[in-house]
């Protein structure tokens, strides 16, 4: 159904799935009955349709700190359109909190136990409909990934960005006060102004303020036609949000009452290149190459990091956004947030504007009415797209001897898109912090940190205390790293990340050794191991996994089942029309 096509009307008697898909007999019926009226809900309002609202809320972090207020605005929309909302928190895991130690192995495996939750309670409940709010780095993935899954009708709203702080007459986020950790071991900052730093930097609730991974996967939830246009760049603590909240449960119930459109007649193809774009054209996280396949892959869609890197190289950089430009979220909010984006890209030619979207129109129309007069490009936040900052996006994919699969390098920022260097190897993220921190590295190096991937870590834990420290230090732009393992969207520097086929599963990255010759060349796209196919051969029949001690539990259950980056590392097979099609249950 095309986005032009007149909408279903509601009929006269709808029930919803609640009731009409689970209740057979009078027995059931009224054993239900009890438990709804049991939360307080009257004959009336069982009747109406039941919808999960499920948020990331909780004290875990401040991007999760008021997401259960703003829970509360989207069940009164969902009342007000005439159905019945069901308040479902799931897991939430914070990258700040789990940064630099083992609790990081716990981040990229909590989207898919966020994933998992949508799916357990919507089908374990029959819900009619989902509203996911999130507002941490994997939250928002792994929310709009539950929804495609259970494929019923659904809205998403990211959180929010928390608002800068100000030292010394300038706006400050968290990775400044991680890099100046790296300036205080330099010599180059004093320890009191780090002090200072960490009470300023970060003083209200939301998710970190720059164009890191929760802010650029608020921008995917808008192109990719899950989210109101203008919602993600609005600050957490803004008023506005609880009108969109009220407005985005109305227009889910809507969709519940037509039972259209559903989230995979809204995430093909077309919408997920629309998300590659805005990632492309903001300097966006390099978790994105991550996320954007595991999206699809619950679309029953084969989108790869191939894919993305074909959107990449087509989409211009026009976003002037930290960590490789100057701005914040909340300079991009007042001057229109992500829909100046959008429309300037749809206007280059650079977005499918016929993509539908959650409220039933194409994205198109929703940018014709959402983008208020004056609201455009202006030139500093957002260049126009006949004169971008660069060519293309902001991040590239790079492939060679050493990452045959692909790896991911975020070149927004960079002065220098060449390096050759000996190789210093780490076969895990503690030996490579314990060596940054006492500068056992020099100027030209390829630091190689690895059996950090998606099966080895287990976990593919990010690596922003290292990178922040590196560049802290000075040698931003000095060294390279390259790692299986996975960078914060905060993350800037000659740092590759994602290189697969991962150390655990015998990549080449396994055989490199200290020493051993690197040249990268993000010109070409290129990332090569200095040595012959013969000497790579002989490595590998010598090559043995690293052992390790996850025998039990949620790691070791993600290590059996997880796969490899360049699909998404995600738990479940691969994408296809048929093993994504989900028995009506």
């Amino acid at each position: 159904m095309s986005s032009h096509t007149p909408r279903p009307t509601r009929p006269a008697s709808k029930p919803g799935r609640l009731r009409s898909r689970t209740i057979h007999d009078g027995v059931i019926r009224a054993t239900t009955r009890s438990f709804l009226l049991a939360l307080g809900q009257s004959d009336a309002e069982i009747a109406r349709p039941h919808v999960g609202v499920f948020h990331t809320g909780g004290e875990m972090s401040p991007c999760n700190l008021n997401l259960a207020e703003q829970a509360q605005h989207a069940k009164t929309g969902i009342y007000a359109g005439g159905g019945m909302a069901h308040e479902c928190p799931v897991v939430s895991v914070s990258d700040g909190l789990s940064m630099a130690h083992s609790g990081m192995r716990f981040s990229l495996v909590s989207r898919e136990l966020i994933a998992d939750s949508v799916e357990a309670s919507t089908r374990g409940h029959q819900f009619d409909g989902i509203f996911g709010i999130g507002g941490c780095d994997k939250n928002l993935p792994g929310l709009m990934m539950g929804m495609v899954r259970c494929n019923v009708p659904s809205v998403f709203l990211h959180g929010g960005a928390a608002l800068p702080g100000r030292f010394r007459g300038a706006d400050k986020t968290v990775i400044d006060t991680y890099e100046a950790i790296g300036g205080v071991i330099a010599g180059t900052t004093a320890m009191a102004d780090l002090e200072a730093l960490s009470h300023a930097c970060l003083p209200t609730a939301g998710s970190c303020p720059g164009q890191f991974t929760a802010n650029t996967m608020g921008m995917v939830s808008e192109a990719i036609g899950l989210a109101p246009l203008g919602s993600s760049m609005i600050p957490a603590v803004f008023q506005a949000r609880a009108p969109l909240l009220r407005a985005a449960g109305l227009a889910l119930m809507q969709a519940v009452h037509w039972q259209w459109p559903l989230p995979r007649d809204v995430v093909t193809r077309q919408a997920l290149e629309n998300a590659a774009a805005v990632v492309a054209a903001t300097g966006g996280s390099t978790n994105a190459v991550l996320h954007i396949p595991a999206i699809a892959n619950e679309a029953g869609i084969a989108f790869d990091m191939d894919d993305v890197a074909a959107v990449f190289a087509r989409t211009p950089l026009i976003g002037n956004l930290q960590p490789g430009g100057r701005y914040l979220a909340r300079d991009l909010f007042e001057i229109g947030g992500a829909p100046v984006i959008l429309a300037e890209l749809l206007r280059g030619g650079f977005l499918h504007g016929e993509a539908l979207t959650f409220s039933g129109r194409s994205l198109a129309e929703e940018l014709a009415q959402e983008l208020a007069p004056g609201r455009q490009a202006d030139g500093e936040i957002v260049k126009p797209h006949g004169a971008p900052i660069a060519p293309n996006g902001g991040l590239t994919i790079l492939k060679g001897n050493l990452c045959p699969d692909g790896a991911v390098l975020k070149t927004a920022g960079l002065k220098s898109l060449v390096h050759k260097g000996p190789a210093r190897v780490f076969d895990c993220e503690e030996a490579c912090q314990e060596a940054v921190q006492n500068r056992r590295y020099a100027q030209g190096d390829v630091i190689i940190i690895r059996n950090e991937g998606p099966c080895g870590g287990p976990g593919m834990r990010e690596m922003l205390g290292v990178t922040a420290l590196i560049y802290g230090q000075g040698m931003g732009e000095k060294v390279a790293l390259v790692t299986d393992g996975r960078f914060s969207g905060a993350t800037r520097g000659l740092c590759i990340g994602y290189a697969s086929p991962e150390a655990a599963t015998g990549g080449p990255i396994a055989l490199v050794r200290d020493g051993d010759m690197i040249e990268i060349d993000a010109i070409k796209g290129t990332v090569n191991l200095q040595l012959g196919d013969a000497e790579l051969e002989k490595r590998k029949k010598d090559w043995q996994p690293r052992q390790t001690n996850f025998g039990s539990g949620a790691l070791w259950k993600y290590a059996q089942m997880v796969g490899p980056a360049v699909t998404g590392a995600v738990t479940h097979p691969g994408a296809s029309s048929e093993t994504n099609a989900y028995a009506d249950v």
